[in-house]
């Protein structure tokens, strides 16, 4: 069975017991890493899959600036992006967090609300859809009318960290490496000649620094996860989001993702990259 990281079993606990007094003389054995290596690498048919549903939800995200206006409450933003998908041809909408407000966000997974977007507005909507069972997973920002500088030089500096962890990308680097090129751009304070060794002293999370990005695949998330602890080399095969998030202004936080594929000789965006600038949405 799997029993590592981001794993669970589906079943209660009494059942599990059960099982577990009915298998007279077998052992319960950890295969979390072999299941999560075959899984990560992914044959040229899964590779087609999530380069089809990456092209159909950036489409949808392309379509945005044309439909989006202030006056629209945030729940039916989400609402009409959710029909957009699947006119597009998704399977399915699983998941769809965002959030909207003066000059940025606060919660980038609250439920939407029935607050008009106004003048002013920083919105990001970040989805997770489903085409013959291998997901998309990856966000958007835009404004509405006009943003502040400082969110303009967020979104810049998360284009960025993403750039920094593109230009390393590649078979023989691991999970970790792709979390400093990030970090080292979000946080250069933190940064020195034995950067490794600084920031890994403290444990990823305790400022606020979560995981910049993860595998994908048949589920939403997958291994490895970009931190300063996921030694996972990747191999050609992987699909990787790089998902780097950054603190800015009164509290307010912004995310950027893209979907990746790692090849023996490249790399392949399968979303269609965010530009560098943030995308300014007339107000009517």
């Amino acid at each position: 069975m799997m029993m590592g990281r981001e794993t669970a079993i589906r079943m209660p606990f009494n059942d599990l017991r059960a099982l577990q007094g009915g298998l007279d003389g077998i052992a319960f054995c950890d295969m979390t890493n072999a299941i999560q290596h075959i899984r990560m690498v992914k044959s040229p048919a899964e590779q087609a899959k999530l380069t089809h549903i990456c092209r159909l939800v950036s489409g949808v995200f392309a379509d945005v600036p044309q439909w989006v206006k202030a006056g629209m409450p945030l729940d039916d933003l989400f609402r009409q992006f959710k029909i957009k998908a699947l006119t597009a041809g998704v399977d399915d909408v699983s998941y769809l967090v965002g959030s909207a407000g003066p000059d940025g966000y606060q919660d980038i997974i609250a439920p939407p609300n029935s607050r008009p977007l106004a003048a002013g507005d920083v919105f990001m909507l970040d989805t997770g859809c489903v085409w013959d069972g291998y997901f998309s997973d990856f966000d958007r920002n835009f404004a509405i009318h006009h943003a502040s500088d400082e969110a303009h030089e967020a979104h810049h500096r998360l284009y960025d960290a993403t750039q920094a962890a593109i230009d390393i990308l590649r078979p023989g680097v691991t999970a970790a490496d792709l979390f400093f090129a990030m970090d080292a751009i979000l946080r250069p304070d933190q940064h020195n000649s034995n950067q490794h060794e600084q920031i890994s002293a403290v444990k990823t999370g305790d400022d606020g620094v979560g995981r910049y990005g993860h595998g994908l695949g048949t589920q939403l998330t997958e291994p490895p996860s970009h931190t300063d602890w996921d030694q996972t080399v990747i191999t050609a095969g992987m699909t990787l989001t790089l998902e780097p998030s950054l603190g800015y202004g009164n509290g307010l936080t912004m995310v950027a993702e893209e979907n990746l594929l790692v090849l023996e000789d490249r790399v392949v965006l399968l979303s269609t990259r965010a530009a560098r600038d943030l995308p300014v949405v007339p107000a009517a």
